[in-house]
């Protein structure tokens, strides 16, 4: 995975965003304006690792975090025009990259891997994976 990540940091190098960042800001607008929990457990992350993944992309003004209309200790996630702007710039080079993805691996390979992928992020496999590990699952 760290490869792929790489390769794609690489692809995605001339727009000045990370992989992780881009896939935060693709998630942003797919959810439109999530809360933090929201956007953490899609994105399956605890909340301060997502508020440290948010900093740099609210710094440079691509994000802003607003209160909640019915819960003002809730905050809300949203991109700004400039972060619209910016992810528009890094879905040329991410559909770019998925491209080669999909030429240098084969498509029935790559078609493959993302179901395997699919199906190790959900909640059935992290069960399953923690009791063959002999952890007892979370309360």
């Amino acid at each position: 995975m760290r490869r792929m990540g790489q390769l794609y940091d690489d692809v995605l190098a001339p727009c000045g965003l990370r992989a992780t960042q881009n896939s935060v800001l693709t998630q942003i607008a797919f959810m439109k304006q999530p809360t933090m929990r929201e956007l953490a457990e899609s994105l399956v992350l605890d909340l301060s690792a997502l508020g440290h993944a948010l900093q740099p992309l609210t710094r440079d003004g691509f994000v802003e975090l607003v209160p909640d209309e019915r819960d003002r200790r809730a905050k809300r996630v949203r991109l700004t025009p400039l972060g619209y702007a910016k992810l528009k710039e890094a879905m040329a080079l991410w559909q770019k990259a998925h491209r080669a993805f999909e030429a240098a691996l084969g498509h029935k390979k790559a078609s493959e891997l993302r179901k395997l992928l699919s199906q190790i992020a959900t909640e059935e496999f992290g069960r399953s994976f923690m009791a063959q590990a002999g952890f007892e699952p979370e309360s």
